[in-house]
């Protein structure tokens, strides 16, 4: 009897502490004939762990550098932001990694041209209709093997896929044809209210007469291929007419540039690297590199319809794959703790040498933390998120458009300044905020807080980058464990 009254007891002060924290009257399912009760929601989703991502809670950070950086007379904005929680990939982006995206999109050429009359036309690897026999956009049937013994026809489409190194007679991946084509819609511009298609609903003002044959005017990007196989991108002004003016359609070359190697550093011998990092199993687990701001777009976007159509019914409450935000990434890679660096202290080693992270130690010597380029992903220890090579390695692209203002130019709540430049907007406009250092990075700029930048259209053989993905929901807060890296 005492040890039931106890329990009873324990149950009554859990309940007043919850009602304390939260400051009302715990809800209640049950009700009588006509009170208001809810609707049931049935058991809810619980959001399965994504593979390789590490669950960043939702958080408060003071976000940059308290203590300006003197030496280099540089001044970062401070602020105090919160940002709502959000899946992060435990390592940089591999070469691994990004090679399926790039053979994704070489087998759904080589697909499309195995159903076209030229190459032999297979109509079987092209879906038209569904199960009923009703039409439907056609899209490529993945279910269809490749053939492993091609015919001459089919014979051809595999060679149109490939060119002749003509120096040295090397058969290779031609890269000019690796094009994805995705579209995005626009759901924030979709929602503003001046751009809502009834004119009454643009201004909640009474007072103002409004105008019915106002137009509105919206921009969107949209792409081709020419005649002579080139990507034209275009920003289109338009009234606004419907909802469909909200979606933008981009054509990217999504292979990496191998040539960065020498093109950022001249007088150099890296010709090794730049013909084996992307190609060699070696760098399988190496973070790609040469990759612009827009091929990591372009990667989030394929993984993103790549997980979807993997799933069922649960599809619908899957967030998109996307780069994370300028704030998300420094809020991640301070770990648990806020640190100026994603380890515990100021020091760059622990207390038997041993460095934390892969960057430039001392002047000229890249090779004193036991690397000379980058490495392979995850041999240093994560942050306390969870999170590996947060500092050095390589840095990291993020979504945010870059300003001198930086956070002081956006809100305190999930800030965030994107924007989407234009093929004929000034180069100033296309500068994106890059976060974590690199391999040939000195300490300084390797500090969580650090900010720099690059042209959203330049690749470097020392930028990469990792995936975010908003949660589906914000209670999930149980997880198993990511798979670590070997």
């Amino acid at each position: 009897m005492m040890k039931r009254k106890s329990i009873i007891a324990l149950c009554i002060a859990a309940t007043a502490l919850l009602s304390a924290c939260f400051g009302g009257r715990m809800s209640s399912t049950a009700g009588r004939g006509g009170e208001v009760v809810g609707v049931g929601g049935g058991k809810g989703f619980t959001e399965p762990t994504p593979f390789g991502m590490t669950m960043i809670k939702r958080g408060f950070l003071k976000m940059g550098i308290d203590k300006q950086d003197s030496l280099w007379g540089k001044q970062t904005p401070v602020r105090e932001i919160s940002v709502d929680g959000f899946w992060m990939d435990d390592t940089e982006v591999t070469n691994s990694e990004y090679k399926q995206f790039v053979f994704w999109v070489r087998d759904s050429i080589l697909r499309t041209r195995l159903a076209d009359p030229s190459y032999g036309g297979d109509e079987t690897y092209m879906i038209t209709e569904d199960k009923n026999g009703d039409p439907v956009t056609p899209h490529l049937n993945w279910k269809k093997p490749l053939p492993r013994k091609p015919n001459e026809d089919e014979q051809r489409a595999f060679e149109s896929l490939y060119t002749v190194n003509p120096v040295t007679g090397e058969k290779m991946l031609d890269a000019a044809q690796m094009n994805y084509r995705y579209e995005v819609y626009d759901y924030t511009a979709a929602a503003l209210r001046r751009n809502r298609l009834n004119p009454a609903e643009r201004n909640l003002n009474t007072d103002i007469e409004v105008n019915p044959d106002e137009v509105v005017m919206i921009s969107k990007d949209t792409a081709y291929i020419d005649d002579e196989g080139r990507i034209v991108r275009e920003t289109i002004d338009r009234p606004l007419s419907g909802p469909w003016d909200f979606l933008n359609t981009y054509i990217v070359n999504i292979y990496p540039d191998t040539t960065c190697w020498v093109n950022d550093f001249r007088n150099s011998d890296n010709e090794t690297y730049m013909r084996l990092y992307f190609s060699s199993p070696t760098y399988n687990n190496y973070p790609v590199v040469g990759v612009t701001w827009e091929q990591a777009n372009a990667f989030c976007a394929w993984r993103t319809d790549y997980l979807l159509k993997g799933l069922g019914r649960e599809a619908r409450y899957m967030q998109r794959y996307r780069l994370p935000t300028e704030a998300e990434w420094e809020y991640a890679a301070r770990g648990k703790d806020g640190t100026e660096f994603p380890w515990d202290n100021a020091d760059v080693k622990n207390d038997r040498g041993c460095f934390y992270a892969n960057f430039k130690p001392d002047r000229g010597n890249y090779t004193q933390d036991g690397n000379l380029i980058t490495s392979s992903v995850g041999i240093f220890s994560a942050n306390s998120n969870g999170l590996y090579d947060m500092a050095g390695n390589v840095a990291e692209w993020t979504s945010t458009i870059y300003t001198e203002a930086g956070v002081e130019a956006m809100n305190d709540l999930n800030p965030q300044l994107s924007y989407n430049a234009a093929k004929e907007d000034p180069y100033k406009m296309k500068k994106k905020s890059v976060r974590g250092g690199s391999w040939k990075d000195p300490e300084s700029y390797i500090r969580s807080a650090w900010r720099t930048w690059e042209y959203q259209n330049q690749p470097r053989s020392y930028i990469g980058f990792r995936c975010v993905r908003s949660m589906a929901s914000t209670s999930s807060t149980k997880q198993k464990p990511s798979k670590k890296r070997k």
